[in-house]
């Protein structure tokens, strides 16, 4: 039989999980501290590395800081595009995610269950209060049969919009890792002194991964393969 990965795990989970978040056998999820190559996508990580893109360029981020390295990412975006002249399919901008930035990589179901914005004093401004969803992701909501603004000098045109959403349709690539994941679910086990093993919480964070992010084993390798064999330039805000 083969061995159950993680990421077949993930793939499977209503088959081989139940509502409590263990085996279907009653059998806690076990600890998977480090991640091997067969156990995550990559290939996709790979193809990623090599892209041909002529200007390519990694975001190494650990802070949240109300997101600032957002506006970061679109300035860069614009600036290479308009500023240099360099043709959008040729810029390929990564944002790699570690530290408590990794937490912008997960749903609003896990901000709310777990308490995200509270534990990481994240205000949401709309409240004033701890966040209760991940309010960097989602792009704003457009009137219906509206079309985008096109113009980069409108501060309301899609070249201005600086949300995972918004900069995901740009060609930004967000990665998440897997290490800071195993590392944050236990301090939210123990923080919140849940009744769920850190492994079961892994599980459910992974489960709500925000759509298109890639989880990678280790940022901090996967930032060098990046810089070493991908040669992208890299840059820490």
């Amino acid at each position: 039989m083969k061995p159950l990965t993680r990421r077949s795990f993930v793939t499977t989970a209503a088959a081989g999980i139940g509502a409590s978040g263990v085996f279907a056998n009653g059998t806690p999820a076990a600890a998977q501290l480090v991640w091997n190559a067969s156990d995550w996508k990559l290939a996709e990580f790979r193809k990623l590395m090599t892209h041909p893109s002529r200007i390519k360029q990694v975001y190494d981020v650990t802070r949240i800081d109300e997101g600032r390295f957002l506006n970061n990412i679109k300035n860069s975006l614009n600036g290479l595009r308009f500023g240099f002249g360099i043709p959008e399919e040729q810029i390929k901008v990564v944002a790699a995610l570690h530290g408590p930035a990794n937490m912008l990589n997960y749903d609003d179901t896990i901000w709310k269950k777990y308490r995200i914005g509270e534990w990481l004093k994240v205000t949401d401004p709309a409240t004033g209060k701890p966040a209760e969803k991940n309010i960097f992701h989602a792009a704003a909501q457009k009137e219906p049969g509206s079309k985008p603004i096109q113009d980069p000098q409108n501060e309301h045109s899609i070249y201005q919009a600086k949300t995972i959403q918004d900069l995901q349709a740009r060609g930004a690539q967000f990665l998440s890792c897997h290490t800071a994941t195993e590392e944050q679910a236990r301090i939210i086990v123990r923080q919140q002194n849940l009744s769920q093993s850190p492994e079961e919480v892994v599980q459910d964070m992974l489960a709500h991964t925000v759509p298109g992010v890639l989880v990678v084993a280790s940022m901090v390798a996967a930032i060098a393969l990046l810089q070493a064999e991908g040669h992208f330039t890299y840059i820490t805000v």
